[in-house]
Formats: structure tokens, sequence, C-alpha cells
């Protein structure tokens, strides 16, 4: 039986004391309307919204969190709601990246400051379940990630239509002249039909899909659509669930571990993640003390079969469908023994209990590991002169003559000069041509934008091709698909030998043995090295020029390096006086 003394919650410090300082708080609760048996000697629980009505991913939270609520009183617990910053992916430019860091020092400091016992996180939006995550785990009050789950499956003219992935592909037909005004309009309606996030694999089902392999999430939760009434059950189950935790003083440090992190890396691998799953990964790995590294994401990749059918890296199927055939429950069942099932998660239990009774009842979208849909994981990591620190590639994602290519650079500085030569006609390039953007990266973009994915030069596409191999130092959306090779560190922006590279020089990437290279003389590297001259600041101000100080490089998973936990202690509790 666990022990519920209402002395032990942290709350007590505001609200219990017989003094001025409990007197001003409890007095300001009641000027909101609430008694004190509402809220006094019962866990205070935060729920940290990241609703807004920009945020289509979010637009079911301003409901959800009713059911959160309910569930938390119905527990004896006192729920308040917290507006967080929604960072939504869809309409805050340049990129959501920018302020994943600002989302992740916003928690922090919301819980550290206010007299929360416990906090569930609503996200689900790319950026947002990573950010939600790092404040939390840095704060370290007990904490369960409530996932806004995937909308519905988007639909036109009778056709099964996938979040990004059908958007860049019947665009190129488009710039192909294949379709149509009203065409294009119809599938701009279809594609995205409901409340929730895309529907394919791409970085917000992934990022969900490794909160609940880290066991953050109620088991399975991750992949509930979004508008099922399952959801709002599972609402409020993460209501119930968060007040138990609190007396159970079940904090984020017992089930963010090692082996955790381990298992949450091998179902990124297993279900076709998003590219963006190693930035954000080892930026949450390291906020618990885990120094995953990329070294360590490729040796899994190598081991570990893709399983689930999913576009954009498997072939037929969308998230709908994979909740119905079992989910990611079913799914790290089919894992067996590749996982580490004696870990904690927020349930209590193990995940080996929390598995039990988990089937797969379509084993085309959940597949054996007997019959994967790629016998490796979904991504690799390259090394080579052009990118000493690493880079990420998406193999199961293009095509398999792109694995060994060598061919001549066409390199561009900016997305601008990028965007106008690839709809010029006449452009002078051939397939097997690669494609560079460089300026992209962390610093570069500034924060990290997602394009990576470069267009297809109209040229290209008028000869019917779809694919050629393209480098950058930006991220590309988890929607996305082909021989793109992301993540370049160092970026050009601060010297890396991207900024070297110049069109006319022949790239050569070699997937098989990890390879990515400028065949250039060292001389005429070093040549071009001492020549280069650092480009202006972005910022003279402001956010974006703190951020420019303090992130680190897509290698190290771009947190700001004071927030790292290897940085110094975090701060204590707050005075209260």
């Amino acid at each position: 039986m666990t022990r519920k003394d209402p002395r032990d919650l942290r709350s007590a410090r505001w609200f219990a004391p017989d003094d001025l300082r409990g007197f001003g708080h409890r007095s300001r609760m009641m000027q909101l309307g609430y008694a004190e048996e509402d809220f006094r000697d019962k866990p205070v629980i935060g729920v940290l919204n990241t609703w807004s009505e920009l945020n289509t991913c979010h637009a079911h939270f301003r409901d959800r969190v009713q059911d959160v609520k309910r569930g938390v009183t119905q527990a004896g617990g006192f729920a308040v709601e917290m507006p967080s910053l929604s960072v939504d992916e869809s309409f805050t430019k340049p990129t959501s990246m920018l302020y994943r860091n600002m989302l992740a020092m916003e928690t922090e400091e919301m819980i550290r400051s206010h007299p929360l016992d416990g906090v569930v996180l609503m996200g689900g939006c790319d950026k947002t379940t990573p950010g939600l995550v790092m404040g939390a785990i840095s704060a370290g009050v007990p904490m369960i990630y409530l996932p806004a789950g995937p909308m519905l499956r988007g639909n036109y003219a009778g056709k099964i239509l996938g979040s990004g992935s059908d958007a860049w592909r019947y665009w190129d037909e488009r710039r192909a002249g294949n379709i149509s005004d009203a065409e294009w309009l119809g599938i701009q309606a279809g594609i995205a039909r409901s409340a929730g996030t895309c529907m394919t694999m791409g970085t917000a089902s992934t990022m969900t899909a490794i909160a609940d392999a880290l066991g953050l999430t109620l088991p399975g939760a991750s992949s509930i659509p979004a508008v099922d009434s399952s959801h709002q059950r599972m609402s409020a189950d993460c209501g119930r669930r968060i007040v138990e935790m609190v007396w159970e003083k079940l904090t984020p440090d017992r089930i963010v571990t090692p082996p955790a992190v381990q298992n949450a890396a091998v179902v990124a691998m297993a279900t076709g993640c998003s590219t963006n799953a190693v930035v954000h990964l080892i930026a949450m790995a390291r906020r618990a003390g885990v120094n995953l590294t990329l070294d360590d994401l490729d040796a899994l990749g190598r081991v570990t079969p893709l399983v689930a059918n999913i576009r954009p890296s498997g072939k037929d199927y969308l998230m709908e469908d994979f909740y119905y055939a079992g989910g990611l429950r079913a799914l790290m069942k089919q894992l067996g023994d590749r996982l580490d099932g004696s870990v904690l998660t927020v349930t209590g239990r193990t995940m080996s209990e929390n598995l039990h009774g988990a089937q797969v009842y379509n084993d085309d979208v959940i597949r054996p590991l007997s019959n994967p849909v790629y016998a490796e994981g979904s991504l690799a990591v390259l090394r080579g002169n052009l990118c000493p620190d690493g880079a990420v590639i998406k193999p199961a994602a293009c095509d398999v003559k792109f694995h060994v290519h060598e061919g001549p650079a066409l390199v561009f500085d900016s997305y601008p000069e990028m965007k106008q030569a690839v709809d010029d006609e006449d452009l002078a390039i051939t397939p097997d041509t690669v494609m560079v953007l460089r300026n992209a990266g962390p610093q570069g973009g500034p924060g990290f934008p997602e394009w990576g994915m470069l267009p297809i030069p109209k040229a290209l596409i008028k000869q019917g091709h779809r694919d050629m191999l393209r480098i950058s130092d930006a991220r590309m959306s988890g929607t996305s698909y082909g021989a793109c090779v992301l993540h370049v560190a160092p970026e050009a922006y601060v010297g890396g030998p991207l900024a070297l590279l110049r069109t006319g020089d022949t790239v050569r990437l070699d997937l098989p043995n990890r390879r990515l290279d400028m065949l250039v003389d060292e001389a005429e590297i070093e040549r071009r090295r001492a020549a280069w001259t650092p480009p202006p600041a972005r910022f003279k101000r402001g956010w974006g020029w703190m951020f420019s100080r303090h992130v680190t490089q897509a290698d190290q998973g771009c947190d700001f390096d004071f927030l790292q936990s290897d940085f110094g202690r975090a701060a204590g509790e707050p005075d209260i006086f």
C-alpha cells in the first residue's frame, strides 16, 4: 500500500504553512473560486497544454484537457491547466526547431516555479514531444506524456493520401504538368481531414512512439488516432494515473534509464522512424544523463529490422492501419528479446508486464521479424571528409541504386538560390548530379529547418526522374523520402567541410560502408579551409542571438550547452518567503 501523507507533497510548501505565506497562497486560490477542500492536502497536477488555434495537430486538446482533469479529480487530485508554447509545425517559421529548446526551458521553469506535484504533458506535433519531455526530465517531478495521436487517413478521388509524403509526390506531378488546378485543390482539401498529427510515420508519430517506448506514456497510447473515442478514455486514464505516480514518487529518473533509451532507439528503427529521431532522442537522453551517440544509433540500425509497413519507409499503410493492426504494443511484442522488458514505466509496472496480451492483427502492417519491410533499421549514420562528425540517411526510403553513388556536386549556398535553379527547365543537370544545399544547419538556417528534401529539378522531372542524391546540413520532414543525406556535421555555417565543397567536385556515397566523401585532394581542401571566412551573424539580439551562441551541433542533439545534464547541477526547489 502506497503511503499517502499530504505532508510529503511538494505543493504543501505553498499551501500548508500556517503563516502569511500559506495564507497568501490559499487566499489567492480562493480568489479563483476554489474552497480549501478543493486543493488542500491533494496532489496538485499541472496539465501542460500545447493547444493553440494555429496548431492543427492539437485542435482537440481544448476538449482533451477536460478529460484529463476529470481523471485527476476522480483519483483525488486537483488539476490546473498550464498553457504552454504550442510550437506548431505548420505555421511556425523559419522552423519550429528554433523553438524546441524554448519549450523545454519553459516547461522546466514552469514546473519548478509553481506548486505542482506532478504533470501531464499534452503534446504531439513534432517538437512538442522532445521539448516537453526534455524540460520535465530536468524538472524531475512525476510526469506522464499524453500524445495527440495521428489524424485520420487522407482521401481524394478514391485514393488514400498520406501526410507530407503525398504532398511531395503530387507536387512533383503538378510541376510536371500532370495535375489540374481542380485536382490540386481536391488533394489540398483531402490530405488532412481531422485533428491530429501527420498519419504517416513522420516526426510526430516517431517521437510519440519513442515516448511510449521510453515508458513515459500509458502503454500503446501513441498509436490511438486523435479523434477515436479511445483517445478520450486514455486522456482520463492519464489524469488518474498521474495522481498515483505522485504518491508513489515515480519520477522520470527512475524511468528514463540507459536500457529504456536503448529500447526507444530499437523501436524507432523498427517503425521506420523519421531522421529527426536522431536529434531529439540524443537530446532527451542526455537530459537524463544517458550519453547516447550517433554511433550507438547506427549500431542498432544495422541489426534492427524495419517491421512497421507504414509510409514513407513502408509501402502501403498509414497510422490508422497501424492502430487497427495492434499498434505499438503489438510491434514491441514482436521485437521480443531485442527489448529490455525489465525497465520501469509510468504504469508502475515493467515493460514486459505492459506488453502482456498484445497481439498483431494484420501481419502485413506489422511484419514478423522473418519478413521485414527492410532488413536493417530505418536510419544509417555516415562519416567521411564531408561529415567528420556524422550525417544521416534513411536507406529504406530511397532507391537502392543510390546506396553507392558517385557524381558531380551542384552546390547552393541558400534555399532561394536553389529554388530558382530547380525551376529552370534548362538547368544543366543529369540524374547523376549530387545536389547540395548548405548553410541550413542549426546556426545557418537559422534553427535547422526542414529543407533537406531538395526539390527535384524540373529538367529531370520532365525526363521522368523522381529521385536523385541530395546532401545538406538541414533536416527534412519525417514524412519525406528519397536519397537525402541530412544533418551534415559540422554544418557549413560554422566552417564544416561542406562549406569547402565546390560545384563540379566529385562526391561519393558508399552506404554499405557508411561513407560520404568529396573526392578532392587533401592539400586542396586545406587551401580552401584557409581561405574560408565566417558568414555574418544571423542575429544581433533576442532569442535568436541566444540560440546561436548556445545551440550544439546536430550530432549532439541541438540542445543548449548550458541545459545538458553534464553542464552543472539543476536548480533546487525555489525559496518561498
